[in-house]
């Protein structure tokens, strides 16, 4: 796993924490939270609720009015974000707690993002974290845990239930610690298509070609960049197994490899996010080259 710098300062303001509050208990409406190619895909894909990167179909958002149940809401996050802040000071309590780990993956990917937009002289607009269990409302519509971690281009928030980091490893076999950090930086990969505007909603459209995928990879390439650049943000130092961690997680959520498990035979023309060995190509294109200039998804054949 990485070595985490104990000293450094972790930034729990970046994280949404409303674990405990309960929630909606279904799923509906979600017109375009975008995937990010883990459990929550596989489990998707087994119940053909997903569809190109987009989480069902539907129009508009769910508010809450103001009232006392908003109240109690407010109240509990108050006390959750207390917590995390309490228990989540410094990047040693990257190595006892999950949730500490994901802050300070959270933090080293947005540290890397905003000064590379400042680089190329853009500004970057950090996207928050949600931590949730069960399920939980979003500008995208109701989601529950069964989804998975994901981007809501509407309010432009990163959502995990972190039961999920457990599923990662025992089901799925993505093992290792920096296997989370490759998921985190994936969905903040989205995040930064939303940015630059080349986030493609998809639809329908499937197909080894189509822009799902090609959306899809491009978020695996951003994640590859983050990681050739995760050092230098100060936050941890990689281990030799860490980069065949992430690359195996990135197969291991191959849309072939999912079939395979699934179905027992692989419809090319049905893939939303790419072979085991695309996923693996652009998440190593990325991190070689540390530039996400190399990581054009969208011109020519992938």
């Amino acid at each position: 796993m990485p070595e985490y710098n104990p000293n450094v300062r972790l930034d729990t303001s970046q994280i949404e924490d409303v674990r405990g509050r309960g929630g909606v208990g279904r799923m509906g409406g979600m017109p375009i939270a975008v995937g990010g190619g883990t459990i929550g895909i596989i489990i998707m894909l087994v119940l053909a609720l997903l569809s190109g990167n987009i989480l069902g179909g539907g129009e508009g958002t769910t508010t809450t009015a103001p009232g006392p149940y908003s109240q109690i809401n407010n109240q509990t996050d108050q006390q959750a974000a207390s917590s995390l802040a309490q228990r989540c000071q410094q990047g040693s309590s990257a190595d006892q707690y999950d949730d500490c780990r994901i802050v300070l993956f959270v933090n080293s990917t947005q540290d890397y993002w905003t000064s590379e937009f400042a680089r190329r002289g853009a500004r970057y607009q950090p996207a928050r974290t949600q931590f949730f269990s069960g399920s939980t409302q979003t500008a995208c519509g109701n989601a529950t845990a069964e989804v998975g971690p994901f981007y809501c281009p509407l309010d432009q928030k990163v959502y995990i239930d972190l039961g999920f980091l457990n599923e990662l490893q025992t089901r799925f076999g993505a093992k290792g610690q920096f296997a989370q950090g490759y998921v985190l930086a994936h969905e903040y990969g989205h995040h930064v298509q939303n940015l630059t505007g080349t986030l493609r909603e998809g639809g329908n459209d499937s197909g080894p070609q189509s822009d799902s995928v090609r959306t899809e990879l491009q978020a695996d390439c951003y994640a590859g960049v983050w990681a050739n650049h995760a050092v230098a943000t100060g936050y941890l130092t990689l281990v030799p197994q860490d980069i065949p961690e992430a690359l195996n997680a990135a197969a291991a959520v191959g849309d072939d490899r999912i079939q395979k498990a699934t179905q027992g035979r692989v419809n090319k023309e049905s893939w939303t996010h790419g072979s085991s060995e695309q996923r693996q190509f652009w998440f190593n294109r990325g991190y070689q080259s540390g530039d996400m200039g190399n990581c054009d998804t969208f011109s020519g054949r992938i």
